[in-house]
């Protein structure tokens, strides 16, 4: 029931900020907090721009409106839902992505450092012309290699077929078809020694214990996409035996392991690590060189 009281998107937004915080909700999937949350539903809701909110808060909305609201803040709250399973859609920077529950919601730092710099200095972009998404999952990161590598050819790989759906709808939005190829692959397996100047990845890496300790909010990705092994390292550890025989001379590869940067440190001691700060100073992202690898 709507309360009568509410009358334009400034009271709709109050009172799912309200709500939200009431039920303890979890965030973490595109948003860090209840406003934010509530903000983004309430835009989707009325088909708003998700970027212009102040010029519509005095808006008074018709009640067809505020049934569309209420039923995306109810839902949220009822089913724990995340945002970006309720609108089908996430951000990366200004880049949109189709998403449902057959991927996990894109939050990698690895965009970031894409899109800020083209993995500069590390690499010139100019001298990458293949490249590797390796558990591509929503087919973000490939998009976001061929946008920045454009005279690359991109590979992207998932051992879900689920997943390569929802890439290929991705691929598709960004006009990449022809830049992109999608396989199912066991990481490395169907790859058939091929060779890349830059190989990415943003694998399953959380441990055993914090699968048991999730929200209900992240309990509707599929765990496939995040279950790891009891140290967050299982998949971590297939990929850096194989990767060396993948990257060109000069090479290198980037992974991202979340909070996972000491257990990293401790498995690997030898090899010769470079954590990547990136944006947003800690981001649990390493790069390594091809004859690190070897």
């Amino acid at each position: 029931m709507i309360p009568a009281e509410l009358l334009t998107l400034r009271d709709m937004l109050r009172w799912a900020v309200s709500r939200f915080n009431a039920a303890g909700l979890f965030f973490g999937h595109g948003t860090q907090d209840a406003y934010d949350e509530a903000a983004w539903l309430v835009l989707h809701a009325l088909h708003l721009p998700p970027d212009r909110l102040e010029p519509f808060l005095d808006a008074r909305l018709t009640a067809a409106e505020k049934e569309a609201v209420a039923g995306l803040i109810e839902r949220r709250i009822a089913e724990r839902i995340p945002a970006a399973y309720l609108t089908h859609e996430a951000w990366l920077g200004d880049h949109r992505f189709f998403v449902d529950e057959r991927v996990i919601v894109p939050r990698s730092h690895i965009a970031g450092l894409l899109m800020e710099d083209a993995l500069a200095p590390w690499i010139d972009a100019a001298e990458v012309a293949d490249a590797l998404d390796l558990c591509t999952g929503s087919g973000c990161l490939a998009v976001l290699l061929g946008l920045t590598f454009p005279a690359a050819r991109i590979d992207a790989v998932d051992l879900s077929e689920d997943a390569l759906a929802v890439a290929r709808r991705n691929v598709a939005d960004y006009g990449l078809e022809a830049h992109i190829a999608l396989q199912r692959s066991d990481l490395f397996a169907a790859l058939d020694g091929r060779r890349y100047d830059l190989i990415v990845s943003n694998p399953p890496y959380v441990t055993a214990a914090a699968m048991r300790a999730l929200p209900p909010e992240y309990r509707h990705e599929p765990a496939l996409a995040l279950a790891a092994g009891e140290d967050g390292l299982d998949i971590v550890r297939r990929l850096l035996h194989d990767a060396g025989r993948h990257l060109k001379p000069g090479g290198i590869l980037v992974v991202e392991v979340g909070d996972g940067r000491a257990a990293v440190e401790q498995a690997f001691p030898a090899l010769d690590l470079v954590w990547l700060d990136g944006h947003d100073n800690g981001n649990g992202v390493f790069l390594l060189r091809q004859e690190a690898l070897s």
